[in-house]
C-alpha cells in the first residue's frame, strides 16, 4: 500500500516566510499549500484538511490565536500541537513536521 504525502497548510502574513516554508516543505516532501490570512486559513481547512498547519500568531487583520482556537474547538480538525520561534531553524521545523506528521513525507527528495 502506498503512503499518502502529508499536507502542510503555512499560514503567514508575510510573502517572504510563506514562500521559505513553502519551499522547505516542498523540498522535503510534503505538499504545501499557503495561506497570507485567516479567512484563506479556514478555506484551506475546510477544503484540503491539512495534516499540519504552521502559523504565524501575529497577523495584522485577524489573531492567528483565534483560528488556532477555532481549528482545536472542532472534533473533526484535530491538528497536534507544537510551536517553534521565529527565527526558524531548517532542522527543527521539519524534525517537527516529521514528529507531528507520524514520519518521514512521502518522496522526500536527496536534494
Amino acid at each position: 500500500m502506498a503512503t499518502s504525502t502529508k499536507k502542510i497548510l503555512v499560514v503567514d502574513d508575510e510573502d517572504d516566510i510563506r514562500v521559505y516554508l513553502s519551499r522547505l516543505f516542498q523540498e522535503n516532501g510534503f505538499l504545501v499549500n499557503c495561506a497570507s490570512n485567516v479567512e484563506e486559513a479556514l478555506l484551506a481547512v475546510e477544503k484540503e484538511r491539512p495534516d499540519l498547519i504552521t502559523l504565524d500568531v501575529s497577523m495584522p487583520e485577524a489573531s492567528g490565536g483565534k483560528f488556532y482556537r477555532d481549528v482545536k474547538s472542532r472534533p473533526e480538525l484535530p491538528p497536534p500541537d507544537g510551536f517553534i520561534a521565529k527565527p526558524i531553524d531548517r532542522e527543527e521545523i521539519i524534525a517537527l513536521a516529521k514528529k507531528l506528521t507520524g514520519g518521514a513525507a512521502a518522496g522526500a527528495s536527496a536534494n
